[in-house]
């Protein structure tokens, strides 16, 4: 493991929703790692408080993942860089969505990790890479999440595209199952604790993720110089259960 985490050393690692969840905990891997981490988030407070908790040394910008003009902006101030994660989104859309909250989930996490990945494209190193984040909910639908799942149908499919527009930037997407994150802070505290002993009881693992299990496997990504096109599913076993 040692040897992996040396690649990163001195690289610079850009992670869009960089400040809460899958996001915060791959910006602190990738920091322990030897990484220059640039986080980002389109609220200020966010980015500030993330900073507060992060290692010295990492730095934060305001960015709208929705916004091509802001991308464009940003990734041309960073003067090149090697990875970038994209972990942006917004809580989880309600069951049952409807028509409104349906196309804010596409617009954040498809098109946003779409403007993300080509408004990047030209100032990554050769070498770097690209990673995405989904979840199994488009291998394994859940009842009253039609929408979500066709985000991530949606975003599956995006990823292998841009694996071949972007070659040789390698191009990946983190496929999560139920991880403990403030994805679920709508749902009230009893009713998200039971959901989480609920699935821990059914999975092969006997427990739910947490988001330094994710994180891990962003590091394999940008490492890993064979890996392109791939949707690497990390759910404690929630699909073959």
């Amino acid at each position: 493991m040692s040897a992996l985490r040396n690649k990163l050393e001195g690289k610079k690692v850009v992670i869009l929703g960089g400040t809460s969840g899958f996001g915060l905990a791959t910006a602190r891997a990738a920091t322990q790692a030897g990484a220059q981490v640039i986080i980002a988030s389109r609220s200020q407070a966010n980015v500030d408080n993330a900073l507060a908790e992060l290692p010295a040394g990492v730095t934060g910008a305001t960015v709208d993942v929705t916004d091509e003009a802001s991308l464009t902006r940003f990734f041309a101030s960073l003067n090149g860089f090697d990875h970038l994660v994209v972990t942006a989104g917004d809580t989880m859309p309600a069951f049952q969505p409807n028509l409104q909250q349906a196309r804010q989930a596409f617009e954040v996490r498809f098109w946003g990790a779409y403007l993300a990945a080509t408004a990047s494209g030209p100032h990554i190193r050769p070498g770097g890479s690209i990673t995405l984040t989904n979840g199994i909910v488009a291998i394994r639908p859940w009842k009253g999440w039609s929408a979500t799942a066709a985000v991530a149908g949606a975003v599956e499919s995006l990823t292998r595209s841009l694996a071949l527009d972007l070659a040789p930037i390698r191009v990946n997407s983190v496929c999560a199952g139920m991880v403990r994150t403030p994805l679920w802070s709508p749902i009230s505290e009893s009713e998200r604790e039971a959901m989480y002993a609920d699935t821990a009881s059914k999975l092969p693992t006997g427990r739910i993720g947490e988001p330094e299990d994710i994180a891990e496997t962003y590091l394999y990504l940008m490492q890993s110089g064979f890996t392109t096109g791939q949707i690497v599913v990390i759910d404690g076993g929630a699909v073959i259960s």
